[in-house]
């Protein structure tokens, strides 16, 4: 699952010590692990090994130039959604022929920038999106490698904001428009149709949705094929979850199986756009308990972890396990909250948490997805330092922002 355990009574990422980093770098800060990343990333490829298969990481969730890095020397592409995240793929050596932009809103500019940097496909949400690419690939001269991303219509069971492949949902050209929208694109003169796509939803702990969504698609394809509309890729999307607490979602390896028995014998490459199951318990954020509280109905520890640094629990009611760094098993029923002026700024709430004191380091638990990616500066706070442990080795990936980061780029009048 991950490398963070303790040894000799303190939590270690791989062979280093939390507390040993906290003392250089301060809190908070996240940490990441390498070998965590790389065991992550060899399970999808091991379980699609039976098909050609493109493992494209989704950048959105964990987008650090390092971890980036990390998965593509081990042979990932990426699921890009904005110009921003494919300027940080190619920064960190992703290989453009194997990366998908996908995204509900691509702006002109956008859509150049993809174009000149030769990238494998768009995954295509609206007509009028694949009008625009059409013409911003004829004002280049070029063509435009396209998938259609379909919404099968099919309900994922994951938290309504992370659902995102019904029909109430702004993703995608509904099954039923979408061989209408394919005869269309084969008249455009500067677009290519490589693909079909499909995406619905995030943090999936069954099988069940996945079988139903590429069962729907499948059809389409042979649809497809009868009209002499060549299909070179099946993008399966991502989603599959991770254990934040008592889930039990399937492994890779059974979701692998499960889209090759399925859509195998297509002769397709299966293109799959994993994210929190690679990056989530890859990584956590550690901070340092600076008071503690007794209210009149309920304890308090107040750490320097804040919504601002991990917005999960206070968008999603989500869920993270939280570790004291030095190992006890005393426990008090407490909120963990941060300093945040919100009463929604909370890691933990109503839970029994470690105890612990004033100066005492704890671990928020499987933060490595959708952590520092949606933090923030409110409060005017700076964002944490990010960290990478290599074995017994870590390099600081991402410094802490300062005071002046704050205010670069504004000016009084």
């Amino acid at each position: 699952m991950h490398h963070f355990d303790y040894k000799d009574g303190l939590l270690h990422c791989e062979a280093v010590s939390l507390a040993d980093i906290a003392a250089k770098v301060g809190t908070p800060f996240y940490c990441y692990s390498k070998a965590t990343l790389q065991k992550h990333l060899k399970a999808f490829q091991d379980a699609f090994a039976g098909a050609d298969h493109i493992v494209c990481y989704s950048v959105k969730v964990n987008s650090n130039l390092s971890v980036l890095d990390t998965l593509f020397t081990g042979g990932a592409g990426a699921d890009v959604v904005s110009g921003g995240e494919l300027f940080r793929a190619l920064k960190a050596g992703g290989d453009p022929k194997k990366i998908v932009y996908s995204g509900v809103g691509k702006k002109e500019e956008e859509i150049r920038f993809a174009l000149e940097s030769g990238i494998l496909m768009f995954n295509v949400e609206s007509p009028l999106e694949l009008l625009t690419i059409d013409r911003v690939a004829a004002e280049l001269g070029l063509i435009a490698p396209i998938a259609i991303r379909v919404n099968p219509d099919v309900d994922p069971r994951t938290h309504a904001y992370i659902s995102t492949g019904l029909k109430k949902n702004k993703f995608g050209i509904a099954i039923e428009r979408a061989l209408v929208e394919y005869r269309a694109a084969r008249d455009l003169k500067n677009v290519e149709i490589v693909g079909v796509d499909c995406h619905i939803g995030s943090q999936i702990t069954e099988i069940g949705p996945f079988v139903d969504a590429v069962q729907k698609i499948k059809k389409l394809v042979v649809d497809l094929k009868e009209e002499g509309i060549d299909i070179k890729y099946f993008d399966i999307g991502g989603g599959l979850g991770i254990p934040y607490d008592d889930e039990t979602p399937p492994h890779p390896s059974e979701y692998g199986r499960a889209v090759i028995d399925t859509v195998g014998d297509l002769g397709l490459t299966i293109i799959m756009e994993p994210g929190r199951a690679i990056a989530g318990n890859a990584g956590v954020l550690v901070g340092r308990v600076q008071y503690t509280k007794d209210g009149e109905n309920k304890q308090f520890i107040i750490g320097d972890t804040a919504m601002n640094d991990l917005i999960r629990p206070s968008l999603y009611g989500a869920h993270h396990g939280i570790k004291a760094v030095k190992q006890s098993s005393a426990t008090r029923y407490a909120d963990l909250v941060g300093p945040i002026c919100e009463t929604g700024d909370f890691m933990a709430k109503d839970r029994e948490l470690p105890e612990m004191e004033p100066g005492d380091l704890y671990a928020v638990m499987s933060a490595g997805g959708y952590g520092f990616t949606m933090s923030s500066n409110y409060n005017s706070r700076p964002r944490p330092a990010e960290v990478m442990v290599d074995g017994a080795n870590y390099e600081i990936v991402r410094k802490r922002e300062s005071y002046e980061d704050l205010i670069r780029g504004e000016k009084t009048v």
